[in-house]
């Protein structure tokens, strides 16, 4: 033994934590949840608590509901959108024609042209 320390890792007067120590423990209950996947998952909640609607999946990440005929659906990601084509959404091809016009106009007034 390298120190003659037997209790290492240990303080003084620590012992096992038990139900004494502790207390009793709140009643509990396992709620399953089912995601599109069809991995199970089952979370330990106070019998006295809310159960959620959605829960997400640890082994996917997919939302996981109670009802395992039907899960709930992935959740649909929009493509990413690039600043042009939210300017497209708002304008017309026309009113972009003229606000161009408008720019250039401008610009060349500036120049002398």
């Amino acid at each position: 033994m390298a120190g003659g320390n037997a209790i290492r890792g240990s303080r003084v007067g620590a012992g096992p934590m038990g139900e004494a120590e502790r207390g009793e423990s709140a009643p509990r209950r396992r709620i399953p949840f089912w995601c599109a996947n069809g991995h199970e998952t089952r979370v330990i909640l106070a019998s006295e608590a809310d159960v959620p609607e959605l829960w997400d999946c640890p082994r996917c990440g997919l939302p996981a509901g109670q009802d395992q005929t039907a899960p709930p659906p992935a959740p649909r990601t929009e493509p990413y959108k690039t600043h042009l084509a939210y300017v497209r959404e708002r304008r017309s091809d026309a009113d972009g024609d003229a606000l161009l016009q408008e720019a250039l106009d401008r610009l060349r007034m500036r120049r002398g042209g």
